[in-house]
């Protein structure tokens, strides 16, 4: 009774374990993708639908270009799938879907910051932050295969110095095993300096405010090596006339005159143990430290002293020479005079 139990409960279940196994070898349903992203210029039935079996490698489109989204309608998507006998896909409801054609950019600037780098210091270049580079053709941002995963390496830098012109080739290399990507730039380098640059003309010996320079950055060529910055000209005096827009150089200032001709000062008299303050007028112009002639006022007398401060020269009394004595000059013996015997002085 028990076997007979057994064998039937064993009949009935045969097929049940042959339907799940069936259940287990059906293929899965094809499922449409909302979004696809591609590293090749082609889209392949297996980029657009999970579960697409030995129809994944087929190509259907063409990929977009480096970088760039373009749309799909599901319409088309099923007809152009429908021509390689893959039917029965769920769309999950989309109307269209997105596909991504991957890409590494590079920057403008980025490929300008590997020049400069490729070209400091060489023939006489300064550092790369200083470099003003101008392109033969304009720089833009690139579009490279997703592949191209390795650095901007140059592997030719030519710079000439005497027409400022140069030629950097460079290569990526390819993660994929492809031939390295080359990328060749030329152009002009020019070094270039910070300058204090004047918003107005000024006249000579005239003092340079604040609100008369701008900070721009100049050819080196143009400035000479004794360029001035703002810090070094805002207070100082002009030297001769400067015209609008210079760049200003070290030599073209000085220090403020604080004495002007024929102006009236105040001269300190300085002696050991008193000082004495009294009226006068400059015959010159001078700045701190420097040694002009002035006038006494009431005695009309003329005589040196040290600016000091605006309006300002100070006169130091020579010390008084100390009494010393006079020493009798020593007596100069003639080259041909023969030295005196004693025992002959003697005898005398």
């Amino acid at each position: 009774m028990i076997r007979a139990l057994l064998a039937a409960t064993f009949v009935a279940a045969a097929p049940l374990a042959a339907a799940a196994q069936s259940a287990d070898t059906a293929p899965a349903v094809p499922v449409l993708r909302a979004h696809v992203a591609v590293t090749s210029d082609i889209v392949r039935i297996g980029d657009l639908i999970d579960n697409a079996g030995d129809a994944a490698a087929i190509a259907i489109y063409r990929a977009p270009d480096l970088g760039t989204t373009g749309s799909l309608p599901t319409t088309q998507v099923l007809a152009a799938l429908r021509a390689h006998q893959v039917i029965g896909v769920d769309t999950r409801g989309l109307q269209d879907i997105s596909v991504t054609r991957s890409a590494r950019t590079i920057e403008a600037k980025e490929i300008e910051r590997a020049i400069a780098s490729a070209l400091e210091r060489r023939n006489g270049l300064g550092e790369a932050k200083d470099l003003d580079l101008s392109f033969d053709r304009g720089v833009q941002t690139l579009q490279l295969d997703a592949g191209n995963t390795g650095a901007l390496r140059p592997v030719s830098v030519h710079f000439d110095p005497r027409s400022s012109r140069f030629d950097v080739l460079f290569e990526i290399a390819n993660s994929k095993g492809a031939a390295p990507t080359r990328l060749r730039f030329t152009g002009s380098a020019v070094e270039t300096v910070e300058a204090a640059v004047l918003t107005r003309a000024i006249d000579r010996n005239e003092v340079i405010k604040a609100s008369d320079v701008a900070t721009e950055r100049r050819p080196r060529a143009e400035v000479g090596r004794d360029v001035a910055v703002s810090a070094q000209v805002i207070g100082m005096q002009a030297r001769r006339q400067l015209r609008l827009g210079q760049a200003l150089r070290q030599s073209d200032v000085a220090k403020p005159d604080l004495v002007q001709r024929d102006q009236a000062v105040t001269i300190v008299y300085q002696a050991p143990g008193i000082t004495l303050t009294i009226r006068g007028k400059a015959l010159e112009n001078g700045t701190e430290g420097d040694v002009v002639s002035v006038m006494n006022l009431q005695s009309k007398r003329t005589f040196s002293g040290t600016v000091v401060g605006r309006n300002q020269v100070a006169v130091v009394a020579p010390p008084h020479p100390s009494a010393t004595a006079s020493l009798p000059a020593p007596v100069a013996l003639a080259a041909n005079t023969a030295p005196t015997d004693p025992r002959k002085a003697e005898s005398r």
